[in-house]
């Protein structure tokens, strides 16, 4: 009696990415083929190509770089600019600091994450929003506080949230 038993599939990177966006990767890695530190300088531009450095493109760079997968992966887990997860066009962050919590920043982020079905650390599917929540944005006088991109949305309340979003659409 045969079974069929459902094995979960990895992405591949032909998946994740179209060829069009494959070629640009692969010219950033051409590039800086022959260069003496180049790592960080090909992770940051094909993470502006792609968005984000999934294990299938830093199998890519270290390849094309002739570099050891861990030392590709250790650059892109040590520095927080680089993401293994997709962010969203619009990134939000809200603080939770002291002066933001007290204030209300754990019900700024409940609202987002029902408006946006997403928690923290994660990205819409249409990769509108991702969430992230920080420990202080520096504003504390204006309490709650949760940043969208490079716009400070100051004293933020859970009833404001859907206006505010409504801009980034």
């Amino acid at each position: 009696m045969h079974h069929e038993v459902n094995v979960p599939v990895s992405k591949t990177i032909s998946d994740e990415f179209t060829p069009d966006i494959l070629v640009k990767v692969d010219e950033v890695i051409e590039r800086f083929k022959s260069k003496q530190g180049a790592l960080i300088p090909v992770l940051e531009e094909v993470q502006t190509i792609t968005g984000y450095l999934p294990e299938s493109l830093q199998r890519r760079v270290a390849f094309g770089l002739n570099l050891p997968l861990s030392q590709v992966y250790g650059v892109v887990t040590f520095y927080s600019f680089f993401t293994m997860v997709p962010r969203g066009k619009h990134q939000i962050k809200v603080c939770l600091g002291t002066a933001c919590h007290v204030r209300g920043g754990q019900q700024i982020e409940n609202e987002l994450e029902e408006k946006l079905h997403i928690c923290p650390g994660e990205c819409t599917n249409d990769r509108k929003f991702s969430l992230e929540i920080v420990r202080c944005l520096g504003a504390c006088g204006v309490a709650p506080v949760m940043v969208i991109g490079n716009d400070i949305h100051k004293q933020a309340n859970p009833t404001k949230i859907g206006t505010i979003l409504k801009k980034y659409n």
